[in-house]
């Protein structure tokens, strides 16, 4: 078998939706523009050696429909002669990218993919603009098959028995590891600086423009804080626990990793900065979707031939904390390893974008530590969980 590599990834700054920063910055431009970066970052690159462009996107509709990684192809790369196609597997959208590029590399299929997801939820609303559920199926009491993701994250709070303190705590630790990253420019070097042009009236209602760099995460609080968090009422049931502060929060974003052969690595001498070593999916019962992890994890670890103990640094998509949390207690993961930078609750969620940013985030942060594996996992609606794990080169 052959072996695939990792030699760059980038991601945008991730804007809140539907009125952050990218609320006028199309999911076709955004992408285009991160690619674009991530092409100038490679000395005298040839972009006609990409054999495909592989799109994660949760919501592959309006705006983000038409095959939308064809057409960021086209926009991004300037070229005709990049493929492309796009990829559902809702929140692991950008991780499955990754696995299915490496698994064509690694097949002899191709030589150079680039790989990764983007999502405008200023867009497009979570679920689109046309949820068509099918009434047979609803009508047999599987109507927990369309659920909507908070529902979810309160049946998990129940069966796990999750406190809603708990979860304003683990919310607020999520805010505070955000912005203390911030401060620390952790994520300055793995961010594609962005332009927007924002067309608007002044004061005496003439009509302006002007356009602006986006380079840094919009969504971190400094203002938060858990007594805060306890005062929001539940906002999926009456009687839950579950609210806007203690969940992923709706996003924009884009990121992109390059994924090569050996045979490419040596053409472009360049240096690997990771590799996916082993990637699964899992199902379970939609109801408890969050639970996915606990599912994937196992497995992937199986596949490895590792053990928990041996990751030695964790990005688990914070989807809702109740989630989060129930996934760190059943799988007996060490906190200090999860999200170090914060997490979704923290950072943003940009759906089918998230696991190609999280694996990003994974690869600067571990090369920083001088760690060797790393895993990021996340929960997927409708009842799925998705792991893969790395090794930082």
């Amino acid at each position: 078998m052959k072996e695939a590599f990792i030699i760059k990834g980038y991601r945008t700054a991730v804007g809140k939706a539907p009125r952050g920063f990218f609320k006028f910055k199309r999911p076709d431009e955004l992408a285009a523009e991160t690619i674009e970066y991530l092409i100038s970052n490679i000395p005298d690159f040839d972009k006609r050696l990409i054999d495909d462009l592989i799109v994660g996107n949760a919501m592959p509709e309006a705006e983000q429909g038409f095959n939308i990684a064809r057409l960021i192809s086209l926009m991004g790369l300037k070229v005709d002669d990049v493929p492309g196609v796009t990829v559902n597997r809702f929140c692991a959208s950008g991780l499955e990218t990754i696995a299915m590029a490496t698994a064509k590399i690694r097949s002899g299929m191709s030589d150079c993919i680039i790989a990764g997801g983007v999502e405008s939820m200023s867009y497009i609303p979570m679920t689109g603009f046309k949820p068509v559920p099918n009434y047979n199926t609803i009508s047999q009491g599987k109507e927990d098959y369309y659920w909507g993701m908070g529902l979810t994250a309160e049946e998990v709070a129940k069966q796990y028995k999750v406190s809603r303190e708990r979860q304003d705590v683990f919310a607020y630790e999520s805010h505070k590891k955000a912005i203390k990253a911030l401060e620390n420019k952790k994520f300055e070097s793995q961010i594609a600086p962005i332009n927007v042009n924002e067309i608007y009236l002044d004061e005496q209602l003439n009509k302006k423009e002007r356009q602006m760099i986006f380079r840094e995460d919009q969504g971190p609080r400094k203002d938060t804080s858990v007594e805060a968090l306890s005062k929001l009422r539940p906002v999926f049931s009456a009687n839950g626990s579950v609210t806007a502060g203690n969940s992923s929060q709706m996003s924009d974003g884009a990121a992109f990793v390059m994924i090569v052969s050996e045979k490419m690595l040596t053409k472009l001498n360049v240096d690997p900065i990771a590799k996916l070593i082993g990637y699964s999916v899992a199902g379970l019962p939609p109801k408890i979707m969050g639970m996915g992890p606990v599912r994937a994890v196992p497995k992937v670890l199986d596949q490895v031939d590792m053990k928990i103990n041996d990751i030695e640094l964790i990005e688990l998509n914070e989807a809702f904390a109740s989630q989060s949390i129930a996934v760190i207690d059943e799988l007996k993961i060490e906190k200090n390893i999860v999200n170090v930078n914060g997490g979704a609750i923290a950072l943003g969620h940009p759906l089918g974008c998230s696991g190609a940013k999280l694996s990003v985030q994974l690869f600067e942060e571990m090369k920083l530590r001088k760690l060797k594996y790393g895993m990021v996992t996340m929960c997927v609606g409708t009842g799925q969980g998705a792991a893969g794990i790395f090794e930082i080169l």
